[in-house]
């Protein structure tokens, strides 16, 4: 099974790499002994993430989310990479391709699935619904130090 690699760490930031997209379908998650998804790896814990979780999954050809699902509290955006598939969200489908994102509400009903003749590669983050505020928007600061590489 492929692990996520650490390549830096300073008291302000983590690095890893989960590999190449190509070869996601290496990772295995286990969410219990009788439930394992291939192709999936959650990276906020070796990120130290604090405010979202972020996974990468890779779905071969036929290949679905396995399950229909909801959030108590969290909002998901999908951000597609790679291939076609299709996408639920409350009975309703549609087609999604490289470059698609959706965000989908808590209660939203959901499940994807590969309907394309590749991989279809996500990246999905995971972040508490309706926190995001106006101060929030405003937090970047430009600093005025010189930039060296």
């Amino acid at each position: 099974m492929k692990q996520i690699e650490k390549i830096a760490e300073g008291a302000a930031y983590t690095c890893v790499s989960v590999g190449e997209m190509a070869t996601l379908g290496e990772h295995i998650l286990a969410l219990g002994p009788d439930v394992k998804i291939p192709g999936k790896v959650f990276a906020g814990g070796a990120l130290q993430a604090t405010g979202a979780e972020i996974s990468f999954q890779s779905f071969p050809v036929g290949g679905q989310t396995g399950f229909l699902h909801t959030h108590k509290e969290h909002e998901e955006l999908y951000i597609f990479i790679k291939g076609q598939g299709e996408f639920q969200v409350d009975g309703q489908n549609f087609p999604v391709t490289e470059g698609s994102i959706v965000c989908v509400a808590p209660e939203g009903k959901r499940m994807v699935r590969n309907t394309g003749e590749e991989a279809l590669v996500m990246i999905c983050v995971q972040y508490t619904a309706a926190t995001f505020s106006e101060k929030d928007a405003a937090d970047g600061v430009i600093l005025a130090e010189e930039f060296k590489w």
